[in-house]
C-alpha cells in the first residue's frame, strides 16, 4: 500500500483505458473516481475534489487544454497529463497551462504510479523565510542565503541562487523554459532561452557532483528542467 488512501480523479473517455487505470491504482492503494468526457470531469473534480487530476487532453466533447484551463481557475493540486499528444509543443503548452507533469501513451504503470508520487510529495518544497531547505547532500538557509553542499558552503551569484530557489519551490515538477525565465529574469526576457543554458550550467557544475551526469537539475528535452524531489 504505497498510496496514503488518496482520491485520484481519472479523466479518460477510452473505457479501456479507464477500467486499466482503475484497476491498477486501487491495486496500489488509491481511491478511483472516473469521467468520460470534460464536462463530466470537471463536474466531478467540483463535487468532490481529488487529490489528483489524470487527465486526458483528447476528450470527445472538448479539448483537455481548455479542460486544464478551467480547472486551474479554482483546482490547486496536481494536474497529471495523459495523452497520445506527443509533440513538444504540447507538452510546453500544457505545463504552461497549469499541469505538473506529462506522461504520453503508450505508457507504463510503474512510471505513471512514480510520477503520481513524485505529484503528491511536497515535502520538500520552499517554506517561510527563515527555513533551511534539505534535498539530498544540498542545503539552502533562506534566511541568511547560504548554499551549501555535503555541508561545504558554495558561492552563487543572485541569478544563480534565485534560479535554484525557483527549482526547489516545485521540486518534482516539470518546469517549462518560459516559466523559469518569466520568474528569474521578468517577462521581457521570456523568450531567451540561451539565458536559462548558460546559467543552469554553471549551477549544475556548482551543486552537482557529475554535472554531465546530474542529480538535482534534470533536462526535460525541449520542454524545460524538473528539480529532483529525492
Amino acid at each position: 500500500m504505497e498510496s496514503g488512501g488518496y482520491h485520484i480523479l481519472v479523466i479518460e473517455d477510452e473505457q479501456p483505458i479507464r477500467r486499466f487505470l482503475r484497476a491498477s491504482l486501487e491495486d496500489a492503494g488509491y481511491r478511483v473516481s472516473e469521467a468520460a468526457s470534460g464536462v463530466d470531469g470537471l463536474r466531478a473534480a467540483a463535487g468532490q475534489p481529488p487529490d489528483v487530476v489524470v487527465l486526458d487532453l483528447g476528450l470527445p466533447d472538448q479539448d483537455g487544454q481548455d479542460v486544464l484551463m478551467r480547472l486551474r481557475e479554482w483546482y490547486r493540486s496536481p494536474i497529471l497529463i495523459l495523452s497520445a499528444r506527443d509533440q513538444e509543443a504540447q507538452k510546453v503548452q500544457a505545463l504552461d497551462h497549469g499541469a505538473d507533469d506529462y506522461v504520453t501513451k503508450p505508457f507504463s504503470m510503474g512510471e505513471l504510479l512514480a510520477r503520481l508520487r513524485v505529484a503528491l510529495r511536497h515535502a520538500h518544497h520552499v517554506g517561510p523565510e527563515g527555513t533551511t531547505v534539505l534535498i539530498g547532500d544540498l542545503e539552502v538557509d533562506l534566511a541568511a542565503r547560504i548554499v551549501r553542499v555535503q555541508g561545504e558552503p558554495i558561492h552563487l551569484t543572485p541569478i544563480e541562487y534565485k534560479l535554484l530557489t525557483t527549482m526547489m519551490k516545485h521540486a518534482g515538477k516539470v518546469l517549462t523554459h518560459r516559466f523559469l525565465l518569466r520568474e528569474v529574469w521578468g517577462p521581457q526576457d521570456s523568450q531567451e532561452n540561451h539565458y536559462l543554458r548558460v546559467f543552469v550550467a554553471g549551477l549544475r557544475r556548482k551543486i552537482e557532483e557529475d554535472s554531465a551526469r546530474p542529480r538535482y537539475i534534470l533536462t526535460e528535452q525541449g520542454v524545460g528542467y524538473r528539480f529532483a524531489s529525492e
